[in-house]
């Protein structure tokens, strides 16, 4: 059976103009800004599914806009008046306190406060809290960033990302890197275990007991990962690792091994070990973007659940740790999805890239 039909948007140029104003104006208006980019997608004529997924809302949200705006026009993308008292801060007051966020910084420090922004503008602590929640303002925190420089950056990640969404038939795709320098600690006083109404409680002083290198191979198609922990960080180290994976993956399947660019990978000794065996072949991940390398998510999740909270006396301790962590992820892999195609990937570097140049301009 067929639903209801979907009811078709045709837009004017002047009410498209109007729209595509509403849709650039984030800063004002960031829930508007959504609902005119909504708009926008339905008078594509794509149904309200296609819109759903390309916007990443739900469908009842698209049709329950579709009618607003067929009922209302643009009037109708805006909240209703709200019953209860009136608002004590204006539209004015709420776009001075964006502005002062986004584009000054306060005296005698690098970022504003909550206490600090409303000592500014005389307004309420809490009123200023309420306003960047609204906006999705944190000035409190930062991330870091890195652009690839390499000149290979665009046929790197079309092959790489070619190898995890299409693999080679008859092959083996291998994600390998080291997690180095990994330190065995123990704290230098007991561990309080979680209570009720109490987290976990440890010091932060410790001892160190030494280091070790964890070398590890993630199989894209199954889940499982193939790893072994060294004292040395070198290409030695690698060439054993090489052994252990040539003897633990099947003789008559070719084997994509997805790398950085660590010098330990391409040395005499490596490139003598890979010319015996032209069934291996080595996928570089660009410079600064060991994020393509899907082991390093794995690598995560043992620092996130195992090596972090853990205390350990001695490296050997710190070894059977990962082994067990290893031995236990084998016994119900999960295979990574990855879902992004490399042109998305592209898209995003360059929107990223074209911001950053703004930036500093």
């Amino acid at each position: 059976m067929k639903g209801r039909p979907t009811q078709r948007i045709k837009l004017e140029s002047t009410q498209k103009e109007e729209l595509e104003r509403l849709a650039r104006q984030k800063r004002k208006s960031r829930s508007v800004a959504f609902r005119a980019q909504i708009i926008l997608c339905c008078s594509e004529n794509q149904s309200d599914s296609q819109v759903a997924k390309t916007l990443r809302t739900s469908n009842s949200t698209v049709g329950f806009w579709r009618r607003r705006y067929l009922k209302g026009g643009t009037d109708g993308l805006f909240d209703e008046p709200r019953v209860g008292a009136p608002r004590q801060i204006g539209d004015e007051k709420i776009e001075q306190v964006v502005t002062q966020t986004l584009e000054k910084s306060p005296t005698g420090a690098t970022h504003w406060s909550t206490r600090l922004l409303a000592k500014r503008l005389k307004l309420s602590q809490s009123s200023i809290s309420r306003i960047w929640r609204a906006f999705g303002l944190k000035p409190h925190r930062d991330e870091t960033f890195v652009l690839s420089k390499d000149p290979q950056l665009v046929q790197k990640v079309r092959d790489i990302v070619g190898l995890y969404l299409s693999p080679p038939v008859n092959a083996l795709v291998l994600c390998v890197d080291e997690k180095s320098q990994i330190q065995a600690l123990s704290r230098s006083q007991p561990i309080l275990p979680l209570q009720p109404a109490q987290l976990e409680r440890r010091t932060p002083d410790y001892f160190r007991h030494g280091t070790t290198n964890l070398f590890a191979a993630l199989d894209i198609a199954t889940g499982k990962v193939i790893g072994q922990c060294f004292d040395k960080h070198r290409s030695q180290e690698f060439r054993k690792f090489l052994d252990l994976i040539e003897r633990s993956v099947p003789t008559d399947s070719e084997v994509h091994l997805v790398l950085d660019n660590y010098a330990t990978h391409k040395t005499a000794l490596i490139k003598g070990w890979l010319l015996k065996r032209p069934r291996y072949h080595l996928h570089f991940t660009p410079t600064h973007a060991s994020w393509l390398n899907q082991v390093e998510r794995w690598f995560g999740l043992l620092t996130q659940r195992q090596i972090k909270r853990g205390s350990h006396t001695s490296t050997g301790t710190l070894i059977k740790a990962i082994e067990d962590f290893i031995q236990t992820h084998n016994k119900d892999p999960r295979p990574p999805k990855w879902q992004k195609t490399s042109d998305e990937i592209l898209a995003a570097i360059t929107r990223f890239a074209l911001r950053t140049s703004e930036t500093q301009s």
